[in-house]
């Protein structure tokens, strides 16, 4: 694996929007799969106003992408960005969310969307 240099103020930038609980369980939901507002609404219990914040925050430093299909918009990791080497060790530190994602599914909470 090729190593490289994150410059100085991107890293500071990424471990800071990883310091709020919010966006760290977000990419935490994201790391194996896409998720939509409502479905972060559902898992996290709250609002979409405030959820929609964190997601701009994310979107905009880089570290999620979106796609939309149809009325929905779906937010997956980013694993292009430069400090994504940072952002995969701190998930690798902190419990697998993916029960959260499982349980969604079971009470028929998940979005299911034809690509």
């Amino acid at each position: 694996m090729e190593m490289t240099i994150i410059e100085l103020e991107q890293a500071a930038q990424t471990l800071k929007l990883l310091g709020d609980k919010t966006r760290l369980t977000i990419l935490g939901l994201v790391k194996d799969s896409e998720c939509c507002v409502c479905e972060f609404v559902e898992v996290l219990q709250m609002s979409q106003p405030s959820i929609s914040q964190h997601l701009r925050k994310l979107r905009d430093a880089g570290l999620v992408k979106e796609q939309r299909r149809g009325q929905w918009i779906f937010y997956s990791l980013n694993r292009e960005h430069a400090t994504y080497p940072i952002i995969q060790q701190v998930l690798e530190q902190i419990p697998d969310q993916k029960e959260k994602l499982t349980a969604l599914e079971e009470a028929g909470l998940r979005i299911q969307c034809d690509s």
